[in-house]
């Protein structure tokens, strides 16, 4: 599993993984309709030329596997990280996130999960992330 800068030619992939319906539940604060390629794309745009953002392609067995970034959310740097469903199990996102936090040096830094996906709260906590507070949220994918 590697990590690098995110290509133009990432973002389809990135797409394709967005519309499933499998990930989207499981992400919950998805985008309000994951096959608006339009909004995709002025997103995508937005993240890229962000100054503030640092976004990653996973790249696992010389595919991409995903993507990772670090964001302000809530004026705090957050983390977000999407697996494409063909990858999941595979111990790729605790890699990635464990690899991502070597190279960015913000502290303290937040992520966000849905308290049913079990399976990034796992990656979270392996990578010493632990819960400080739950609410209830608006989740588009939900």
């Amino acid at each position: 599993m590697i990590l690098r800068d995110v290509e133009e030619n990432d973002l389809s992939i990135f797409f394709e993984y967005q519309l499933d319906p499998d990930a989207n539940y499981m992400a919950a604060f998805a985008a309000k309709d994951p096959a608006d390629r339009s909004a995709f794309d002025a997103q995508w745009k937005n993240i890229l030329e962000g100054e503030t953002i640092s976004a990653k392609t996973i790249v696992f067995e010389g595919q991409v596997a995903g993507h990772i970034s670090m964001f302000q959310l809530l004026g705090k740097p957050s983390i977000s990280y999407w697996i494409g469903k063909s990858f999941w199990n595979k111990g790729i996102a605790t890699q990635a996130l464990s690899h991502f936090l070597e190279m960015e040096s913000t502290r303290p830094i937040y992520a966000r999960a849905a308290k049913d996906n079990l399976a990034s709260l796992r990656v979270l906590g392996k990578c010493g992330f632990h819960v400080i507070a739950t609410d209830k949220a608006f989740a588009n994918a939900r």
